[in-house]
């Protein structure tokens, strides 16, 4: 992906949120999502994010400030859901985004500024739904960090399984439970084996966690049965989101034996809002190797476009709000930052392994990273890391509480942006979910 004009981090928008500094969404970004009024019953449309404000892509679809490609994806992108303008392709894609970016620079046209000006409705009033029908989910499991850690509270002596530095490892996950950030969810029921016990046990998860994790959408399709080259991988991948892969750790480790999660993943996933263009990423592109010491990748799963720029550097943090956060008005504990470019495996990666046997991706479908841990303790992607498997308590500095997995009434936040001197930043904005309790008790 080349920089353009759209990269310059000196150009500004007519819209004055959108200069403000540490803002999520400037005139550079342009994410994607679905929204309507909040307590409308308006049918949920393709918009896009600038500033404090979210461009109604039906109304500059029927505003007629468009023309030719731009406006041609612009009703694709005006529907309920965006899988329409996903499986146009790069080039749609493309000229959407440079249009609404020449009609939202401060020079922009009297008239054209008048017409998007119409179209504009604040953040503040509306509400997102999930931003495509995601036809198929599928979570991976691709930083080193976090296998590792992981691994030593499952396996101590042998935490790396051997295929592990060879291809990106995934599960399916369960589409319909992918809800939007902001979605409570209740505690699971499911069966565990307590150390040292000779029968599991049923009843609601005691060792709930969440996973900092990126999700991205697939574009155009393959046919059953052709692969996805690397070298063609990006040409399917339209943008990135936040994504929180809760887990019943209990549930989790005792069903995995043997043939992987199941129903200690499925009963909810929560994805941010907005879809950041993997154009607007362009500038934070970064090189990505492994270790010469280590495997290196199968030809299939190698390139000079992928090793040159392969990575994505995406700061991300994980906050925790406790009941007692709310109650005190206090605001949440940090519990861990670290970035994307830390995983072993790239985007590209994945896509590419996912088709190789011919798999069949559609537009829309959602593909997670797996959690996001760097190499040091507080970067940790998860609370079963921090806590030791649940062995070391963590402090809450804000309220003087302590957990080792999520209690009810804990809303866990993600937040994700991207940021360097002569570069514009580029936000994700959040993943918010909040534990209700179990059921039945």
């Amino acid at each position: 992906m080349e920089l353009n004009h759209t990269h310059d981090a000196s150009a500004r928008s007519w819209l004055a949120s959108a200069n403000e500094p540490g803002c999520d969404f400037p005139i550079q970004n342009l994410p994607f999502g679905v929204f309507r009024r909040r307590g409308t019953d308006e049918p949920f449309r393709g918009g896009v994010a600038i500033g404090d404000q979210v461009i109604d892509l039906a109304a500059v679809s029927a505003s007629g400030v468009l023309d030719g490609l731009a406006a041609d994806a612009a009703r694709a992108a005006a529907q309920p859901a965006l899988n329409d303008l996903l499986a146009t392709g790069p080039a749609a894609w493309r000229a959407l985004r440079h249009a609404l970016f020449a009609a939202l620079r401060h020079d922009a046209d009297a008239t054209v500024v008048s017409a998007l000006h119409a179209c504009l409705v604040p953040q503040s009033a509306v509400e997102h739904s999930v931003p495509t029908r995601i036809g198929d989910y599928t979570d991976f499991y691709t930083s080193i960090h976090h296998a590792r850690n992981v691994g030593r509270v499952i396996r101590p002596d042998d935490p790396l399984t051997p295929n592990f530095q060879w291809i990106p490892i995934a599960y399916h996950g369960r589409a319909s439970s992918v809800v939007i950030s902001g979605t409570p969810f209740h505690r699971p029921h499911g069966q565990a084996m307590a150390p040292g016990a000779s029968a599991p046990v049923y009843g609601p998860c005691r060792r709930l966690d969440y996973e900092l994790e990126m999700g991205f959408y697939v574009g155009p399709g393959n046919a059953l049965g052709q692969p996805i080259p690397i070298g063609e991988a990006e040409q399917h991948i339209f943008g990135m989101c936040l994504l929180n892969d809760w887990s019943a750790r209990d549930h989790q480790f005792w069903e995995m034996a043997p043939l992987g999660p199941f129903l200690g993943k499925n009963f909810c996933t929560s994805v941010s809002p907005w879809i950041v263009t993997m154009e607007a990423l362009a500038p934070y592109r970064v090189p990505f190797a492994h270790p010469a010491d280590e495997p290196q990748p199968l030809p299939y799963l190698d390139s000079a476009a992928n090793s040159a720029q392969g990575g994505v550097d995406v700061q991300l943090e994980v906050l925790l709000e406790s009941a007692q956060h709310r109650a005190k008005s206090v605001a949440p504990d940090r519990l861990s930052a670290t970035s994307f470019r830390h995983q072993y495996w790239t985007i590209a990666q994945m896509l590419t392994q996912h088709a190789n046997n011919g798999c069949n991706l559609q537009p829309g479908d959602l593909l997670g990273t797996g959690t996001i841990s760097g190499p040091t303790y507080e970067e940790a992607g998860a609370i079963v890391e921090l806590s030791l498997g649940g062995t070391r308590q963590i402090p809450l500095a804000a309220t003087g509480e302590t957990r080792t997995f999520l209690e009810d009434g804990d809303t866990v936040v993600l937040r994700g942006w991207c940021e360097k001197p002569g570069a514009a930043r580029i936000g994700f904005g959040e993943c918010r979910g909040e534990v209700l309790p179990a059921i039945g008790g």
